[in-house]
C-alpha cells in the first residue's frame, strides 16, 4: 500500500469515526469528502450507495458535485447526464462547479459540442462563469480550430466584470498562443484523420490547461502540466513550446525559460525551431506587451539564440 493510499485510508477511517459519533453534526462538506474518499478507496459504486443513502438534506449542492465529480472522473457519461438532469429538476441551488464538472467530462470523452450548450444553460440560470468555466469553453473552441469562437470568448472575459489581473494575463496568452501558434480557422467540411484530429485535440487542451494556471500564477501546476508533456516521448509541437515559453515570460520566471529552450534545442522527439521566437516576439508586440518582449528579446541575445543584428 502506497503513501498516498494510506493517507486516504485514514482519512476516511477520521470520517467513519466522526460519523459514528452523534456529538459530532457532519457538515455538507463533510458529506462530500466522504463520498470522494469513498470513490478513491471502494469505487464509484460504493460512493453512489452511499450518497443515496444519505437523509435528504444532505442531498446539497455539495454532495451532488461530489457525486458528479465521481462520475466525470470516470468518464461515467451515462450516469453523469442522469444525475446532472435529476440536479436540474430538483429545489437545490445550483453552483459554476457541477457545470465545470459537465464540461470537463464532455472534453474528456470529446464531445466539444456539447460544451458550449452547458454555458448557454449556466448564463440561463444566472450562474456566474469562473476562469476554470472560460478556460474549458475556449479549450473546446480551440480543439475544433474554432478560432472565431476563441476570440468571441475573449472578447467576453475581457467586458466580464468579475475579471481582475489573472483573467487578463490569461486573455493575453491565449491571444498570443493563437497568434504565434498560428491556429486557424478549420476549413468547412475538412477532412481530417480521425487519429491525428485526437491528438490535436489532446495537445490544444493540455496547452491552454498550462495558459489557465500562467492565469492564475500557479508555477507548479505549470511545472507539473509540462513535465507530464514530456514524459509522453510524442513529438512537441512549436505551438506547446509557444505556450510555455509565454506562460514562462509573462510570470517573470526567465531561469525556466531558459531551461526549456535548452532541453528544446537537446531534444531528439521535437525539431528545434528558431522562428518560434520571432512569432513570440511578435504576439508580445502586437499585444503592447513591450517589456516582456525586450525581455524576452535580451535573454535571446545573451545566450545566442539570436544575435544582434538579426532584425525581429
Amino acid at each position: 500500500m502506497n503513501l498516498m493510499v494510506r493517507i486516504i485510508m485514514k482519512r476516511l477511517q477520521i470520517s467513519e469515526w466522526m460519523v459514528s459519533h452523534d456529538e459530532f453534526e457532519l457538515s455538507d462538506s463533510d458529506y462530500a469528502v466522504r463520498i470522494d474518499l469513498m470513490t478513491k478507496v471502494f469505487g464509484v459504486d460504493a460512493a453512489e450507495s452511499y450518497f443515496e443513502s444519505l437523509p435528504p438534506q444532505a442531498k446539497t449542492s455539495e454532495t451532488y458535485t461530489a457525486l458528479l465529480h465521481s462520475y466525470a472522473g470516470s468518464k461515467l457519461t451515462d450516469k453523469a447526464e442522469e444525475l446532472y438532469k435529476r440536479i436540474k429538476e430538483s429545489n437545490i441551488q445550483l453552483n459554476i462547479l457541477l457545470y465545470n464538472e459537465m464540461m470537463t467530462l464532455h472534453m474528456s470523452v470529446g464531445q466539444m459540442e456539447k460544451v458550449s450548450l452547458i454555458v448557454e444553460e449556466l448564463k440561463h440560470q444566472k450562474v456566474v462563469p469562473d476562469l476554470f468555466t472560460y478556460n474549458l469553453w475556449v479549450s473546446s473552441c480551440a480543439a475544433t480550430l474554432d478560432i472565431d469562437g476563441v476570440r468571441r470568448i475573449l472578447k467576453e472575459i475581457t467586458n466580464n466584470s468579475h475579471a481582475n489581473d489573472g483573467w487578463e494575463r490569461y486573455r493575453r496568452l491565449a491571444e498570443i498562443y493563437i497568434i504565434a501558434g498560428h491556429l486557424v480557422n478549420s476549413e468547412p467540411n475538412s477532412l481530417v484523420e480521425a487519429g491525428k484530429n485526437t491528438i490535436q485535440r489532446d495537445w490544444i487542451t493540455y496547452d491552454f490547461l498550462i495558459i489557465l494556471y500562467a492565469g492564475l500564477g500557479n508555477k507548479d501546476k505549470i511545472d507539473q502540466i509540462w513535465k507530464s508533456l514530456k514524459m509522453t516521448k510524442q513529438k512537441i509541437k512549436g505551438r506547446s513550446y509557444v505556450c510555455i515559453l509565454s506562460s514562462y515570460v509573462m510570470l517573470g520566471h526567465m531561469k525556466d525559460v531558459e531551461i526549456v529552450i535548452e532541453e528544446w534545442k537537446l531534444s531528439t522527439t521535437s525539431d528545434f525551431d528558431i522562428s518560434v521566437f520571432y512569432r513570440l516576439l511578435d504576439a508580445f508586440t502586437e499585444l503592447g506587451l513591450t517589456e516582456e518582449a525586450e525581455t524576452f528579446h535580451e535573454l535571446l541575445i545573451r545566450k545566442n539564440y539570436l544575435h544582434t543584428d538579426e532584425s525581429r
